[in-house]
């Protein structure tokens, strides 16, 4: 994908989505932490339903250590690997309140050096809760990624170091949000829904899978 087409695909993102979100809930960057730490190997949709009633209760570092180990669990069990996700944003909590005054801390190195925050989960709090003109390469994104031909690579960091040299300053900012889109909506895993994708003609990807027969022969 050459510099003119990746400007035009993003440009049709943007016209499709003007001001994306995340499908996390949150309020503040706490929440948003929080809903990441609990999101891995889970669906969107279970951890809103988890934290809904946490936050109710609990959405400060504060609150979540007053409410104990047993309490926290009480809360996300219905979320995969709960038990480890308790005792690493338990330990985060008093990381926070330790060393950031409760607040979540807005450097690369900082987040990194939380209990389960990797590369991924501090690309997400610093884009999409302060703003930094960075993104996630999650499933999603590193499948439409080298799919397309967007960003090839052989590794999560391969292929984010090339987004952010590829991507358009101007897109950038909610370019994390409009790749995990498409990749969970459109550009699926298993067979990409390109007779209804609004970048087809500027991906790379061939050949393009014909729209499903709907009754008559086959």
């Amino acid at each position: 994908m050459n510099k003119a087409a990746i400007a035009q695909f993003f440009a049709t993102l943007q016209a499709a989505n003007p001001e994306p979100r995340s499908e996390l809930e949150y309020s503040t960057p706490f929440e948003l932490l929080t809903a990441v730490l609990l999101s891995a190997q889970a669906t969107d949709t279970g951890v809103n339903k988890a934290t809904r009633e946490l936050f109710a209760v609990a959405n400060t570092p504060q609150a979540i250590i007053a409410l104990g180990m047993d309490g926290l669990v009480e809360h996300i069990k219905t979320i995969g690997l709960y038990r480890n996700k308790a005792k690493h944003l338990m330990a985060t909590c008093q990381l926070l309140l330790d060393r950031h005054d409760g607040q979540v801390p807005q450097t690369r190195e900082a987040l990194e050096a939380l209990p389960g925050v990797g590369r991924k989960t501090a690309n997400v709090i610093l884009n999409v809760a302060f703003g930094q003109p960075t993104l996630a390469v999650d499933t999603h994104v590193f499948r439409v990624a080298n799919r397309t031909g967007l960003a090839p690579g052989k590794t999560p960091l391969q292929v984010e170091q090339k987004l952010l040299k590829r991507i358009p300053p101007e897109y950038l900012h909610n370019a994390h949000h409009w790749l995990i889109l498409h990749g969970r909506y459109v550009c699926v895993a298993r067979t990409p829904r390109c007779w209804e994708c609004a970048v087809a003609p500027w991906c790379d990807f061939e050949p393009k899978t014909p729209a499903p027969v709907r009754g008559g022969k086959r």
